[in-house]
């Protein structure tokens, strides 16, 4: 039987959404004792460039930091990584480029799970607009014939942008958390039957349950499939249970 493997996560994008992912590791994770949890080295870098300002051409680019980051995961024993951060997807295929162990690709992972669910076609999408120009979602989505609806320019900006960054900034939780359902209400009356909480600071403002459709979180899809990966090769299997709000 195969040793687990260890987990690297590439973090401090930001560093609350780096914190509530290592919480989902261990939810996600079949232990009934310390000694049954998995091994997890944490790089919470919060010096790495804004991704959304590279993409838009209005700030350096993060790949130099990413890479330095997931090489010192690597340095520290980590056998495969995660990164906890939607936006930085855009960057993935450089990364991965420049590193000798596998990266999770977390939108890959989310499409592959929205796919598992026939009843759910059209798929609403809250993220950052560096995310929304990168198309990363479109371009995993729809080989497997879903739909990803986005906001409206206004919406995206007083909404959407607004609440994550307020998030970002610690400050209370009780507006972004206003400003996002209003976001996914206009998605929803524009036809969205589920909502992706699409950017890693959103799943602390919005979780399944809180709205009248289902609510994927990605950083939820991509602690389950961590998990997996280090499981895999053992007679151990992933924990069944769910995350937050939709936990059974």
């Amino acid at each position: 039987m195969s040793e687990t493997k260890t987990i690297g996560v590439l973090g401090g994008m930001g560093p609350a959404a780096t914190a509530d992912f290592f919480q989902k590791l261990i939810r996600a994770t079949p232990a009934t004792e310390d000694q049954e949890h998995l091994k997890v080295v944490i790089f919470s870098n919060p010096h790495i460039p804004d991704r959304t300002a590279a993409i838009r051409g209005g700030g350096p680019d993060p790949l130099p930091a990413l890479v330095a980051s997931a090489k010192a995961l690597i340095r520290a024993g980590a056998d495969f990584l995660t990164m906890p951060c939607v936006t930085a997807h855009h960057f993935y295929d450089g990364l991965q480029a420049a590193i000798d162990v596998p990266l999770l690709h977390l939108v890959r992972e989310t499409a592959a799970a929205a796919a598992g669910n026939p009843a759910l076609r059209c798929f609403g999408l809250l993220a950052t607009s560096g995310t929304l120009q990168s198309r990363m979602f479109e371009r995993k989505f729809e080989p497997h014939a879903l739909t990803i609806l986005t906001c409206e320019s206004a919406v995206q900006t007083s909404c959407v942008m607004e609440a994550i960054y307020t998030v970002k900034q610690g400050q209370p939780l009780d507006r972004p958390r206003r400003l996002i359902r209003e976001a996914a209400a206009h998605l929803q009356d524009r036809g969205a039957e589920a909502i992706i909480a699409g950017c890693t600071e959103i799943p602390l403002i919005l979780q399944d349950g809180d709205l009248s459709v289902p609510v994927l979180d990605p950083s939820w899809i991509l602690a389950r499939a961590a998990v997996r990966l280090a499981l895999a090769g053992t007679e151990r299997l992933p924990a069944s249970q769910r995350c937050y709000k939709d936990r059974g």
